[in-house]
């Protein structure tokens, strides 16, 4: 049966209001416009979002995903998809997913129109992301707003291997 309040469909009119913006502070040239489509909808299990990124912009720091799988999908414009090290041009119609453990990646729009894709993946409530080029971890607490990071420092090993007497 229906939920009385639910709102199933969204017309492109409509989405612009729901649209924010958001920006990475690990990464300077970060600045993203993104409307999350599956909130909107009340999906609680898989998130997917549209993602509009501005001439000479990147999408966020170059980073992996740990526990949560992610994909994106190019509508328009073009991009250079910065994956597991090498860069690739990307443009309508291309696909990038990341099972996990995810390797690094990251959009940068280097030319001269807006790139608009569809980004998603798993609504998991936590995640650890790896930052290879800032050498930085951070656990991933997703709850109502902007997530909150937590940053992981260098493994700590707070347990020792007790031997038994007589070498059992």
């Amino acid at each position: 049966m229906a939920d009385a309040a639910a709102k199933y469909l969204w017309k492109a009119g409509e989405l612009a209001a729901h649209q924010r913006e958001f920006a990475q502070r690990l990464n300077p040239n970060s600045h993203l416009q993104r409307t999350g489509l599956s909130r909107l909808a009340g999906l609680q299990r898989a998130h997917v979002s549209l993602g509009r990124l501005a001439p000479g912009k990147d999408s966020f720091a170059y980073h992996a995903h740990m526990m949560e799988e992610e994909w994106l999908y190019i509508l328009s414009g073009r991009a250079i998809a910065d994956i597991d090290g090498k860069a690739h041009e990307v443009g309508p119609g291309d696909f990038m997913g990341f099972p996990t453990p995810g390797v690094a990646h990251l959009l940068r729009n280097p030319f001269d129109v807006e790139l608009v894709y569809l980004m998603g993946g798993e609504a998991v409530p936590l995640d650890v992301l790896d930052y290879p080029t800032l050498g930085k971890r951070f656990l991933l607490v997703y709850g109502k707003g902007v997530p909150e990071f937590y940053d992981l420092g260098e493994p700590s090993k707070p347990f020792n291997l007790v031997e038994k007497p007589g070498g059992g």
